[in-house]
């Protein structure tokens, strides 16, 4: 099989990786029960899964609100132009930056929409006006502070092959 063509998802495929979605600590024996799959094939196919990029990592989701980090914030920023260069000296310094959990580049009025975790509003004024009003380009910003968290999720519906 070369590297360009990848092997389509079966029922299989599919079923392992909402398991793993839920839960990726699940034992090999476990997973291999809830696919229908002995140990070896399912091994082989997640091996598989991940070589191929369908899996990226494994993740721990921690809880932010006992670690200080109660307060969630989108900021959408704006730069002053637009060109490969200005995204790019943006892309770097922002990747630099502690508290940002997500950036964008979005079409629509602003250019980027990020996504932070803090303390407080005392923090967010210093990401606001010590980090991000700092980045190289930005014109201007918009910020939204989340009243509360409705939802909130990082899985895929990965119902059907596709």
């Amino acid at each position: 099989m070369s590297a360009t063509k990848k092997k389509e998802l079966d029922k299989l495929d599919i079923s392992i990786l909402r398991v793993l979605q839920r839960d990726a600590r699940v034992s090999y024996v476990d997973l291999a029960e809830a696919v229908g799959l002995s140990s070896t094939p399912c091994i082989e196919r997640v091996k598989r899964l991940e070589k191929e990029g369908y899996i990226e990592g494994y993740y721990t989701k921690l809880n932010a609100k006992k670690l200080g980090f109660g307060m969630l914030v989108f900021v959408e920023i704006s730069l002053s132009y637009q060109s490969p260069d200005a995204f790019q000296s943006f892309n770097k310094a922002v990747k630099q930056l502690p508290y940002i959990m997500e950036c964008h580049l979005v079409s629509g009025d602003a250019d980027y929409l990020l996504k932070a975790r803090i303390e407080d509003m005392s923090e967010y004024r210093a990401l606001l006006g010590d980090m991000l009003l700092t980045l190289p380009g930005v014109k201007h910003s918009k910020s939204y502070i989340v009243m509360e968290e409705v939802t909130e999720s990082s899985a895929l519906p990965v119902e059907t092959p596709r």
